[in-house]
């Protein structure tokens, strides 16, 4: 009976409410400049993240992958993550008004051209990334750049905000694949089309395969290499890299070389091996700007 009461309550007054603070917090920021909103948001973001129970999870994360780190290094990195995801979660109602195609803009797109390749090509592709910097800004500057594509993306918990969240996602310009069943049928039927998938891949997958990560075995999604492995299609990586305040550069990298040796299990751990590699790249170089709340290495 407890437990059924928790569940109305949350329905009827939990998620209502979350609802309605994301909804003004969204208006408040779409109203500012992006650089103050920015700011505001990054401000907000080192105040609060803290405070919250899973910053423990990224305490444990860093100190586990950097070992040699010391806490104020550590404490320096947190408040970064946290700087960074409140200045993305701020940034986010002016996505759709950034134009990554000008020059003076506060986007600078590196491997631009591989994009056009992409779009030029009879067939489809896909593009992997992860939670680097805004990486919002990664298929909007596919998508100002006409290449058609669909988006991987995590259901939230609470239905009301999910709703607003892929009402917003129109600012890419791209269709949206939830995980899941109905996600998949999606994205088959998008590769069939020779359009362009996007996908996240630095998250654990309970029933995904045990795969390296900073040493250590990560579960790991292999749907993306299924995918390239079905399809023969190219596997792109790409990442954002937050410079200054709200100014960054997307930089596009070539292909992988993906191996078929007619073993397809072995292939798999193959491809998603090269692709948590370049993760790990992309981690190395600017770590404050990745999500480490995730709960990547469960014990």
């Amino acid at each position: 009976m407890m437990g059924k009461t928790n569940s109305i309550f949350k329905v009827y007054v939990v998620y209502p409410v979350q609802a309605v603070v994301v909804t003004l917090l969204y208006g408040f920021f779409r109203v500012l400049p992006l650089q103050g909103a920015s700011a505001i948001g990054g401000a907000l973001g080192r105040w609060i993240g803290p405070r919250l129970s899973v910053n423990r999870r990224a305490v444990t994360n860093i100190t586990t992958v950097f070992p040699g780190k010391s806490k104020p290094e550590i404490d320096n990195l947190i408040a970064g993550m946290w700087d960074n995801l409140g200045r993305t979660a701020a940034e986010y109602p002016h996505i759709a008004r950034i134009d990554t195609t000008r020059a003076s803009g506060p986007v600078v797109v590196e491997g631009a051209d591989i994009f056009e390749n992409l779009r030029q090509r009879a067939g489809p592709c896909i593009i992997f990334s992860g939670h680097f910097a805004n990486w919002e800004l990664l298929p909007a500057s596919a998508a100002q750049r006409g290449l058609q594509s669909v988006l991987v993306y995590r259901s939230a918990n609470n239905p009301l905000v999910d709703w607003l969240y892929r009402c917003r996602k129109g600012h890419a310009q791209a269709a949206i694949a939830p995980k899941g069943m109905r996600g998949a049928r999606i994205l088959f039927r998008a590769m069939k089309q020779g359009k362009a998938v996007g996908i996240l891949v630095d998250q654990k997958m309970n029933d995904g395969i045990p795969v390296p990560f900073f040493g250590r075995a990560a579960m790991t999604a292999p749907g993306l290499a299924e995918l390239a492995l079905r399809y023969d299609c190219p596997v792109v990586p790409a990442h954002v890299v937050r410079l200054r305040g709200a100014t960054f550069k997307v930089i596009i990298d070539k292909p992988l070389v993906v191996t078929r040796t007619g073993d397809r299990t072995q292939d798999v751990v193959r491809l998603m091996g090269q692709i948590n590699q370049r993760l790990e790249d992309w981690v190395r170089q600017a770590p404050e700007q990745w999500l480490w709340v995730h709960n990547r290495w469960p014990k």
